[in-house]
């Protein structure tokens, strides 16, 4: 038998696509909820049902006003709320935080019950570097918008995780070629469902395959971090240290030749200790 929710608000994760993914404690929480906040209680119903929850559902979502949630602030300190979205983690490219500030704001207690997310999932199918990487949600719908913010990410050393739908797919890819030149990513769509798959390539070779032919599903777009620039020679160092040496001292010489060529300030303050010592 399952124990009652103590009072707070409860971020639920759901399935991104195969209901079975649905933890164990997901359903609990949900069927133990006195309310369930869904961005569409259409596409929940069926997850409720699964889960054979009874639990009364309101719609929250980006045009939620502020009364809702004052409403839904004012049952925390008695009942147990929880919080879904359509699919994957809530507050994922997902309304949502606002309610979470306020409801700690407040001085409820907000738990998580962790489960599928679209973006993490993706990774984990690309194969590209996880050891950095940035969630940049939707790209803007408009070119120029599109285009800076693309410009903003380019100097990030970390993979890129975006959410893309199919009609956009093919202007987005090409986007990213445009900005972000010669790197590796993947497209990947309909995450734990029938016709999941995982296309990788080069983002060239991705808007190429894409260009004409939008595929459907929900997508999520990894690109690989940027290439390691290739260490300057010998010579290329020797020449900018003693550029800088001409009006620096040696120590402020080789600190800022390091930054500047991105080698370590150890071999930049030795290499100008042997040249100063040669003049």
């Amino acid at each position: 038998m399952s124990s009652p929710l103590s009072p707070g608000l409860y971020i639920v994760a759901t399935p991104i696509g195969n209901l079975s993914d649905l933890s164990p404690r997901a359903a609990e929480t949900l069927c133990n909820a006195a309310l369930i906040l869904a961005e569409d209680k259409r596409v929940s119903a069926k997850l409720l049902a699964h889960a054979g929850s009874k639990a009364p559902m309101q719609a929250y979502h980006d045009h939620s006003d502020e009364g809702l949630r004052d409403s839904v602030l004012a049952r925390l300190g008695g009942e147990a709320v929880a919080l879904i979205s359509d699919a994957g983690t809530p507050l994922i490219s997902d309304p949502g935080y606002k309610l979470v500030r306020a409801a700690r704001a407040a001085g409820y207690a907000v738990h998580t019950v962790p489960g599928p997310c679209a973006a993490i999932a993706a990774l984990t199918l690309a194969g590209l570097p996880t050891d950095r990487f940035l969630f940049a949600g939707f790209l803007p719908a408009k070119a120029k918008a599109r285009a800076d913010a693309i410009a903003e990410l380019a100097r990030i050393r970390a993979s890129l995780v975006f959410y893309e739908s199919g009609p956009r797919l093919a202007e987005s890819l090409a986007a990213l070629r445009e900005g972000l030149g010669k790197r590796d990513g993947a497209v990947v769509r309909e995450i734990s469902k029938l016709h999941e798959e995982t296309v990788i390539g080069t983002l060239a070779q991705l808007a190429e395959r894409y260009a004409d032919n939008p595929p459907r599903g929900e997508i999520v777009i990894v690109v690989g971090p940027p290439a390691q620039p290739e260490a300057p020679s010998d010579d290329a160092l020797d020449f900018a240290l003693r550029e800088a040496m001409a009006d620096q001292s040696v120590s402020r010489a080789a600190a800022d030749v390091a930054t500047r060529l991105g080698v370590p300030r150890k071999r930049a303050y030795a290499r100008a200790l042997e040249l100063g010592d040669e003049s």
